[in-house]
């Protein structure tokens, strides 16, 4: 199962586009930060990933605030075929209170 869900800061946001087939694109850059508990001791977890969201909920995640903290749903893939890099596929997203 490839399924990520965490909480996150919209950090960037690039305008929406359409790839050539006409579907609606917007990539974003997310920041998170929290508090783990890892082999009994507290550590500090803060990374940036990058993000897409793609067809239907880019609209959606186009006119999301800027900098609002969001809960996050989506899965990890490859940027492209032959990267190794990882890209966060947003399929869902709700605020975050």
């Amino acid at each position: 199962m490839n399924q990520l869900q965490f909480v996150a800061t919209i950090a960037e946001r690039e305008i929406l586009r359409y790839t050539p087939a006409g579907v609606p694109i917007v990539s974003a850059v997310l920041l998170h930060s929290s508090q783990q508990t890892e082999a009994g001791v507290p550590r500090l977890v803060e990374f940036e990933v990058a993000a897409i969201a793609a067809g239907e909920i880019s609209g959606r995640f186009n006119q999301a605030e800027l900098g609002g903290t969001f809960q996050f749903t989506g899965f990890l893939a490859r940027k492209s075929r032959n990267s190794k890099s990882l890209v966060f596929h947003l399929t869902d997203f709700e605020t975050h209170i």
